[in-house]
């Protein structure tokens, strides 16, 4: 008959997160305070792990303690041991987060007409219980949003500026997620205008039309590469609906600047349209921190519809 080797010992989590500490820290006095246990408690956990792993793991140094030998070994261990469960639970608080939670989006019109549906549909695929809520919002309201937390994710553009520098938005306090670059098109009536080596060569052969601006800050782009085109654009009218935009252009109303999202959304096909060489307005989706994980989830879907 062979004798049966006695089990294991099982070593408690919370022993070697308290000897892990008093490795760290250099005393039982300072890993109680670190751990904000009474420094008995310790002790009794220090006491109780030495038995389980059948070794003496602490020496009397002085007033203070050193570990052993195996002290060291188990602490060392003991670090990576819970690095590994801390990791495990986080990601079975993401999954947890991906069955059951909501996702809140503020997004400018193009955005939800275009990647925002392709986003949405591929998220609740791929995790049906969770839900969406979708508002539609300009750049600054979408900020307003996410700042006061009435949404979880804010989708916004910014211009690149004639010169080829970002917008002047400070966004700093926010994490932020590049989704795409969009581009920027002259649309006219008539047959189009021949590509160009620059924009500004291109918008100079409608330097005498009159003009249709967009949203506030489609407006200022606007003027901004007419100006850097040598020329003043007359603005006959002003939407920033993109529908009512191509047809006062078909119209013969005026010409006019759109990205290419809006185009992908509404194309009027009784206009043309040029791309500007090198004109672009970044879309980003920005959070707070780092998002709970049905908004990291969401800017994910975001980015890959925008690839698209």
């Amino acid at each position: 008959m062979t004798d049966v080797p006695p089990p294991a010992a099982q070593l408690d989590l919370t022993r070697l997160r308290v000897l892990a500490a008093v490795a760290r820290t250099g005393s039982v006095t300072a890993a109680a305070r670190d751990l904000h246990y009474a420094q008995p408690s310790v002790s009794h956990h220090l006491a109780r792990l030495e038995t389980e792993a059948g070794l003496p793991l602490l020496q009397r140094a002085g007033r203070g303690v050193r570990l052993t030998e195996a002290g060291r070994l188990l602490a060392d261990r003991a670090e990576e041991i819970i690095a590994r469960v801390e990791g495990a639970q986080r990601e079975l608080d993401a999954l947890a987060g991906l069955r059951a939670g909501r996702a809140r989006l503020a997004a400018f019109p193009s955005a939800l007409a275009t990647i925002v549906p392709d986003a949405v549909t591929r998220l609740r695929d791929l995790h049906p219980g969770l839900g969406v809520g979708l508002v539609e919002a300009e750049p600054p309201e979408a900020v307003d949003a996410l700042r006061s937390g009435e949404v979880d994710v804010a989708l916004v553009f910014e211009h690149v500026d004639a010169d080829g520098t970002r917008g002047a938005d400070d966004l700093s306090r926010f994490e932020t997620t590049a989704v795409l670059d969009d581009s920027v098109h002259l649309v006219t009536a008539d047959a189009g205008t021949s590509p160009a080596a620059e924009a500004s060569a291109v918008l100079r052969t409608h330097a005498a039309d009159t003009w249709i601006a967009g949203c506030e800050r489609c407006r200022a782009d606007l003027l901004a590469r007419c100006s850097a085109a040598g020329f003043a654009p007359r603005l006959a009218f002003e939407t920033d609906d993109y529908v009512a935009v191509q047809a006062l252009v078909a119209a013969g109303a005026g010409v006019s600047l759109l990205p290419g999202l809006a185009l992908r959304a509404h194309r009027n096909p009784q206009v043309s349209v040029t791309r500007l060489p090198g004109a672009t307005r970044r879309v980003l989706a920005l959070t707070v921190g780092t998002p709970a994980p049905p908004a990291r989830a969401l800017v994910d879907l975001l980015v890959a519809s925008g690839g698209t």
